[in-house]
């Protein structure tokens, strides 16, 4: 089976891996992660979120970050918005993607926002209307696609009426997230499979947790059903709140060890990926949870 010949990395770092530390990480060291990663090749950078400080007080600084970032051509800033309040102040800081999200089950999406799917799409119609209004791309994550921390197995059918759902609102991408990182190889085929008989592959995306180890392996399965976009963390940062035990998302640096690997051409240098791994961990005061960027750091080292 053929695989595609180039790939887009979106890091999701600076926004889903800080999001959840409980120590506060200076807007500065935002902005300079955020400049690090777009140096390093990154042609996405998940930049911030405008959700309530009372609920994610780490993202609180989203204007901040936004005006401070000195934005790369050909770079995408992505931002996390929950509702229209969100994305008024994401437009007022100059954002020109947004990112909605929803859940592949009905227990999922009333724990994580508080509504029933319908709803959240619903909820999620007029955002999509407005920011599409304004030349604002818009992209629909979906959570626990491949297994849901209170109901356990997902099925491929209940994904691709999600999927279909976001679509019809307006979403141009679609991501398909492993939130609490149970999913295999098969289910992730299936999964892409069930959504790929409504949107085009070329407007999925993936997002996996590597809770169980499987990350990679999904990823390859991923690449092997023509998915060319892909979120990862870099040092593997962030986890979700809502999912007892997930760890957190696969390393933007194991991804890309598998792509190079691959001759999948992504433009992220590695040396410079893993610099910025290094100063994010050194602030945050741990190490990488990155496999690859931990043994190349040795072998650079001796």
């Amino acid at each position: 089976m053929s695989l595609p010949r180039k790939v887009t990395l979106v890091d999701v770092g600076p926004r889903d891996g800080l999001q959840n530390e409980a120590q506060p990480v200076s807007t500065a060291v935002k902005i300079e992660l955020i400049h690090r990663l777009q140096e390093a090749g990154l042609p996405s950078v998940q930049a911030t979120a405008f959700v309530s400080p009372k609920w994610v007080p780490q993202m609180a600084d989203n204007a901040e970050v936004m005006a401070g970032i000195t934005r790369k051509p050909g770079v995408a800033y992505p931002v996390l918005v929950p509702n229209r309040k969100g994305l008024d102040a994401a437009m007022a800081a100059g954002a020109k993607e947004i990112v909605v999200f929803g859940a592949a089950t009905e227990a999922f999406s009333k724990k994580n926002t508080n509504c029933t799917i319908a709803e959240g799409v619903a909820r999620f119609s007029e955002v999509c209307d407005e920011a599409l209004k304004n030349g604002i791309k818009v992209r629909g994550d979906i959570s626990v696609c491949l297994g849901c921390p209170y109901e356990g197995e997902v099925s491929a059918d209940a994904v691709a009426h999600v999927a279909r759902e976001m679509a019809q609102i307006g979403c141009g991408q679609i991501t398909i997230c492993d939130t609490i990182g149970t999913g295999t190889a098969g289910k992730t085929r299936a999964a892409i499979e069930a959504v790929a008989k409504h949107i085009a592959i070329e407007r999925l995306a993936i997002h996996m947790h590597d809770t169980y180890g499987q990350a990679i392996a999904n990823i390859y399965a991923a690449l092997e059903c023509g998915i060319t976009i892909f979120d990862s963390s870099v040092a593997g940062l962030g986890g979700c709140p809502y999912a007892k035990g997930a760890t957190g998302n696969v390393a933007t640096e194991d991804v890309l060890y598998l792509l190079d690997g691959l001759g999948i051409e992504t433009g992220v240098d590695m040396k410079k990926l893993i610099a910025a791994g290094e100063f994010i961990c050194g602030v945050l005061g741990r190490p990488t949870s990155s496999r690859a960027a931990k043994a190349l750091a040795a072998k650079m080292a001796a």
